[in-house]
């Protein structure tokens, strides 16, 4: 594997890599790389490529709390190590002035609309336009084939096809199932924030994810209802809940004839924000009383 800090040099070689006609992947990532990231590089693999980037960027943009980007996990020699043993062809790991030339007062960027704007852009203000924007520096700098996110983040998912549609890039963007701990914990870099007592709790998120998607998979289902009931049962087990909301997969409010939808979540745990979600489909002709 090759270490890249440097545009130009990375360039170089994706160049030496296109010319020899391989199919190139991107994965991004802000690091502190967990299994979940790992499932990703294969996950490029399986789609065809023949050569795999990884970026590792703590992206100063996307953070709405100055003091979640300063304690976010850094943990590069390790990260190299793990995406090393992967198979990973390239790792890219620019310091902030490599990707940010003009500092952080941006003369531009990147601003999603209609799939930004609920859930997580309420609650972290500017975090998908810093996102957005550096996803789409990392692929006009890497110009990949494809690219490869997670679905635990649901909404950034969509965000980053959504942009990529609407810009026209010639990018597949693939989604990775959710990986998660055996009792259903999905893997993240902030479930270390969790004391232990914290961490026995934390599955349950999961779990009213689960039977609310069962629930909301009825004839009939009362919205609204389950919403409240979960919020009110997640609260009184001690998280501190954001928002708990069922969405179509486009991330618009649930309409009839909508069959694949999902149920989306935010919740702190004493230092730790925990997201997830459950998708689940409806049967075609299922009315709903929204």
């Amino acid at each position: 594997m090759r270490q890249f800090n440097d545009v130009a040099e990375l360039r170089a070689a994706l160049r030496a890599w296109r010319a020899a006609g391989e199919r190139v992947a991107l994965v991004p990532t802000m690091g502190n790389i967990h299994e979940g990231h790992l499932r990703l590089i294969d996950a490029a693999r399986a789609h065809g490529a023949q050569r795999v980037v990884a970026s590792v960027f703590v992206n100063p943009t996307q953070f709405d709390r100055p003091d979640d980007f300063a304690r976010y996990p850094r943990t590069l020699a390790q990260d190299a190590q793990a995406l090393h043993g992967r198979g990973v062809d390239a790792l890219f790991a620019p310091p902030v002035e490599a990707m940010y030339p003009d500092g952080l007062d941006l003369g531009a960027f990147v601003e999603p609309t209609h799939s930004a704007q609920s859930l997580e852009g309420e609650f972290r203000p500017g975090h998908f336009r810093g996102m957005a924007t550096v996803v789409i520096k990392l692929l006009n700098l890497v110009q990949p084939d494809c690219a490869i996110f997670g679905e635990k983040d649901y909404q950034q998912l969509a965000v980053v096809r959504a942009v990529v549609r609407e810009l026209l890039l010639p990018v597949q963007i693939i989604g990775v199932p959710t990986v998660r701990e055996a009792d259903g914990l999905a893997l993240s870099s902030r479930n270390q924030y969790l004391t232990p007592a914290e961490r026995d709790l934390a599955p349950r998120l999961f779990e009213a994810l689960q039977t609310a998607a069962g629930e909301g998979a009825e004839p009939l289902a009362p919205w609204a209802q389950i919403e409240a009931h979960h919020v009110d049962r997640l609260e009184a087990l001690g998280f501190r809940v954001e928002y708990f909301r069922f969405r179509n997969a486009q991330l618009a409010p649930p309409a009839p004839g909508d069959c694949r939808r999902v149920v989306l979540a935010a919740a702190w745990l004493g230092k730790a924000r925990l997201i997830d979600n459950q998708p689940f489909v409806v049967s075609p002709g299922q009315d709903d009383r929204g």
